[in-house]
């Protein structure tokens, strides 16, 4: 099946591309000073495109280990540095937090003090796979039993992720707190989601 966009969403600092599948796989392209940087893309040409005209691509960032995409690939084709489950990220303007760290599962997180932006590979997701059909965004289902810390004392404005639309504005955080605190509570009703994703 050939990748088609689902939606954009577009923010003051850069877009987000969100493709029509299930799992609602989303892409950044993030712009300081002139300069893209291209969070776990999805090679899409019409987005590469718009990627390209708002600045130069300066980086790709992965930010799960095997969330491989085509973060490799686009990196070479513009020849700048891919990296992968970064512990820092120096010459940007994002700090890196190691927000999971377990054998076969290791994922940064980065927050961008100056936008108030968390993006967020797999944690927290907002599709229905992570929501169960309640809330604005919610713990992937792996992690509901013992939720990671390493997000909870962000307050962020702008929350990107990489399944799903961005939630922007007063929504936020809320979304953030509600996806740890209703980690736990929500199991079954996650559970009981999980096999009509694929209808």
């Amino acid at each position: 099946m050939p990748r088609t966009v689902r939606t954009y969403d577009e923010y003051a600092f850069g877009f987000t591309w969100v493709l029509e599948e299930t799992m609602q796989r989303s892409s950044h392209a993030l712009v300081t000073d002139g300069k893209v940087w291209l969070v776990d893309p999805v090679a899409l040409d019409e987005a590469l495109e718009r990627a390209a005209g708002v600045g130069e691509i300066a980086g790709v960032l992965q930010l799960l280990d095997r969330h491989n995409r085509d973060c490799a690939a686009l990196a070479e084709r513009h020849g700048v540095q891919h990296l992968k489950v970064p512990d820092a990220v120096a010459g940007t303007p994002f700090k890196a937090i190691p927000v999971v760290r377990f054998p076969g599962w290791k994922e940064t997180a980065l927050w961008w003090p100056e936008q108030e932006t968390l993006i967020v590979a797999e944690v927290v997701g907002n599709n229905a796979y992570y929501t169960g059909g309640r809330g604005a965004a919610g713990m992937h289902p792996m992690l509901r039993p013992l939720p990671p810390r390493g997000l909870r004392s962000y307050s962020p404005r702008h929350l990107l992720m990489g399944h799903g639309s961005g939630i922007h504005g007063a929504a936020a955080t809320p979304a953030l707190r509600q996806a740890h605190e209703r980690a736990r509570r929500d199991i079954p009703r996650v559970l009981a989601k999980l096999p009509t994703l694929g209808r």
